[in-house]
């Protein structure tokens, strides 16, 4: 029994001290752990506002991508990428962002939505953003879309605390933004002219590309299958534009929108006769002007009207520029009047025209008709069939600008040549 019991005392000492030992590696992982985890969690609040000063760098640089009026590349996008970044600090250090040319930390280029990869690209000059699709403009690495900026903490590196413990003094850090500058499509107050929707079948070509080579004709009489175009009341969510929208909207020779329009979505729109709003708040409004040649330029949005038919609420996928070259009232297109066709315009797409014949008073219908035959072809006017374009009661005769103009609204639109003023980030 003795010799028993001392057998029992060595085996139980054996075990507290096994224990022991099994306790220490363990509160040494445990700390171990729990170091690793202060410093993981104070580098993700370091990584963080690195990521913050990139977006913003991404943001302003893009903002700041072409000039005032759309007409070319900014160097100066690098140096106000790089100045938003720094602003910023991670964990009350300044982030790091160096400039090298368009080689450094602030990078102009172009964002391909199909691959979503940036390509760098110093190139200042603009493409053209005419009789080319949107899909064409995301493969060309030419068109300058995008900035991309790179910001680091590196020098001094984030500090560890209990990870140098185990050899970690300090950890190098870097966040990177894509920030993408494409086409107008969330429209702001103010940004439409009037509340004229422009159908995009009539602002596209067989291939899908936005041309500004054909104008078009708005005929507020058009039946179904015949429209280029359509009333708005700029609602959203639908409300179906009737013409006492429309009066009050116009009032004033006015008409631009007052509430901000959403991109992607429906918008109230109508097809159809509008004699009355159309006789007093836009030919009213409008033809003076254009009897002394002088063209009107309107920013308007862009709708999707299948079959050329829009219905009472038509989805909105852009904005476009068209200028007016001439309207019509109540006429007989059998006996016209001379001053009831234009006689000559001065437009910035082509150099003036004038009727080859001088109308007067005493004109001729053939005179008169011989007028209006070249200034169709002269402009190249069509139908929704893309037939020479008539002269018919109620309509309006635009063209799709060819010139740049100034951005407008949020990015996320389709391509009728008109950029957005406002980037987003896609990376």
């Amino acid at each position: 029994m003795k010799k028993h019991a001392i057998f029992s005392k060595s085996r139980l000492s054996e075990r507290d001290g096994a224990t022991v030992i099994i306790v220490a590696l363990a509160l040494v992982m445990l700390l171990g752990f729990g170091a690793f985890a202060v410093d993981i969690g104070y580098l993700y609040v370091v990584r963080n506002e690195l990521q913050n000063a990139a977006d913003a760098g991404a943001l302003a640089g893009a903002a700041a991508l072409y000039n005032n009026d759309g007409t070319a590349v900014q160097p100066t996008a690098n140096v106000i990428g790089q100045e938003a970044a720094m602003r910023n600090t991670a964990v009350r250090t300044a982030v790091e962002v160096t400039l090298n040319g368009n080689s450094g930390d602030v990078q102009r280029g172009h964002y391909s939505f199909a691959t979503g990869t940036f390509t760098p690209n110093a190139s200042l000059l603009p493409v053209s953003l005419w009789n080319v699709s949107t899909e064409e403009l995301d493969a060309n690495t030419d068109f300058i879309n995008a900035v991309k900026v790179t910001t680091h903490r590196s020098a001094p590196a984030a500090p560890s605390f209990f990870s140098r413990i185990f050899g970690y003094d300090s950890f190098a850090l870097a966040a990177e933004a894509v920030a993408y500058i494409g086409f107008a499509g969330t429209l702001y107050p103010l940004n439409v002219d009037k509340p004229i929707a422009m159908c995009q079948e009539s602002l596209l070509d067989a291939e899908g590309n936005y041309s500004c080579s054909i104008g078009r004709m708005i005929n507020s009489g058009s039946g179904a299958g015949h429209n280029t175009a359509a009333w708005t009341n700029y609602s959203q969510p639908c409300e179906t534009a009737n013409a006492n929208d429309m009066a009050q909207l116009l009032a004033g020779c006015g008409g631009s929108n007052p509430t901000p329009i959403i991109l992607g979505t429906g918008m109230g729109t109508s097809g159809g006769m509008q004699d009355s709003t159309y006789r007093k708040s836009i030919f009213s409004c409008w033809i003076d002007s254009l009897r002394a040649g002088n063209p009107l330029p309107l920013v308007l949005p862009v709708v999707e009207c299948p079959g050329n038919n829009p219905g009472p609420c038509s989805k909105v996928v852009g904005a476009v520029e068209v200028t007016v070259v001439w309207i019509t009232d109540v006429i007989n297109t059998n006996k016209l009047n001379y001053d009831e066709v234009p006689s000559m315009m001065n437009t910035a797409e082509k150099a003036p025209w004038a009727c080859s014949v001088p109308l007067t008073k005493d004109s001729t219908q053939a005179q008169i008709n011989q007028c209006w035959n070249e200034f169709v072809s002269y402009y190249n006017l069509k139908n929704a069939d893309n037939q020479n374009a008539p002269i018919a009661k109620n309509s309006i005769y635009m063209l799709p600008s060819c010139t740049p103009h100034d951005p407008e609204g949020g990015t996320g639109g389709k391509n009728f040549g008109i950029l957005a003023k406002i980037p987003v980030l896609v990376r």
